[in-house]
């Protein structure tokens, strides 16, 4: 059964737009939610990009046991970040895990949420499904909650598709054993694992405020094309904005300036600060712009 009929079907158990919703119970609720998720995780788009970025580990991978295999050095130093991560992959297949995630939480993770975010609404607009899914007793916030929870899975299933691509390739490719901390302890590597876990959980709800972002601009137009563009843009000029030393002063308020900050969990013991400062920016971006979309979306003319 295709979206649009399964749109169609929930028309004889609601209302028209213009008069009172029916109460809807929370396993309408749930369906709804379930039915943009199984939308979401169907498109071969999603399925692409999925694919792209559980690619990245393995030629991160590929490229280091090259390198390393001809005599040379796996990267250079540097902070905590991508580099010091890439020198420790030939010692720890672990390593590559958060080398993948530092590579990929720039450009690759926070393009394809914005793919995603950006056609939530206005892709349906688009293909003319979107006022079928607005007669359904559910309503315009329900309905724009459930994309937004969508795209949050999203965000997960990309981060865990690159954590878990990244694992297996350094498994495969490299030894594994005790963690060398960025701190220069060792631990387990049990808690190794657990580590990078936490570690991807952050970077995941580091895109929540990009998410939120992503679904306003969504709601702004009927082109899920026009809307996927700009979100894309969006990140590309905020990360640019980022690096200009003389606008250090809006730095800390730019929505990817703490994105590295998880590697500050590699840190014996944790060191939190960042990362918290992170998940709290992250939180006022999703309301501002969940609340924006919310406004936008209540008051949209679906006319078509």
């Amino acid at each position: 059964m295709s979206r649009v009929e399964t749109a169609e079907t929930r028309t004889d158990t609601g209302t028209g737009t213009g008069a009172a919703p029916r109460r809807v119970s929370p396993l309408w609720t749930f369906g709804l939610f379930r039915s943009e998720l199984t939308t979401t995780f169907r498109r071969w788009r999603t399925l692409a990009l999925l694919g792209v970025l559980a690619a990245v580990p393995v030629l991160i991978g590929i490229a280091i046991k090259i390198e390393t295999s001809d005599g040379g050095s796996a990267g250079g130093g540097g902070g905590p970040g991508g580099p010091a991560f890439l020198t420790q992959i030939t010692n720890n297949g672990l390593f590559l895990v958060f080398a993948a995630l530092a590579a990929t939480l720039p450009v690759f993770l926070p393009m394809a949420v914005g793919v995603v975010a950006g056609d939530a609404v206005a892709g349906e607009a688009n293909a003319g499904t979107l006022r079928y899914l607005l007669v359904a007793p559910a309503g315009r916030t329900r309905l724009l909650l459930a994309k937004y929870a969508a795209t949050l899975v999203f965000c997960l299933a990309a981060t865990v598709a690159v954590a878990v691509s990244a694992l297996i390739v350094g498994a495969l490719l490299f030894p594994l054993g005790e963690v060398t901390t960025i701190s220069g302890t060792r631990i387990s590597f049990g808690e190794g694992l657990v580590r990078a876990l936490l570690i991807a959980l952050v970077v995941a709800a580091s895109l929540i405020g990009l998410a939120a972002l992503g679904l306003f601009v969504s709601t702004l137009t009927n082109s899920g094309i026009a809307a996927m563009a700009t979100t894309v843009g969006l990140v590309i000029t905020v990360q640019i904005l980022d690096t200009i030393p003389q606008l250090h002063g809006i730095h800390p308020y730019l929505f990817p300036h703490l994105w590295l900050s998880f590697a500050d969990l590699l840190r014996e013991p944790y060191y939190w600060d960042d990362v918290l400062r992170n998940l709290g920016l992250q939180g006022v971006y999703a309301a501002v712009f969940g609340s924006a979309a919310w406004a936008r979306f209540t008051a949209k003319d679906i006319s078509a």
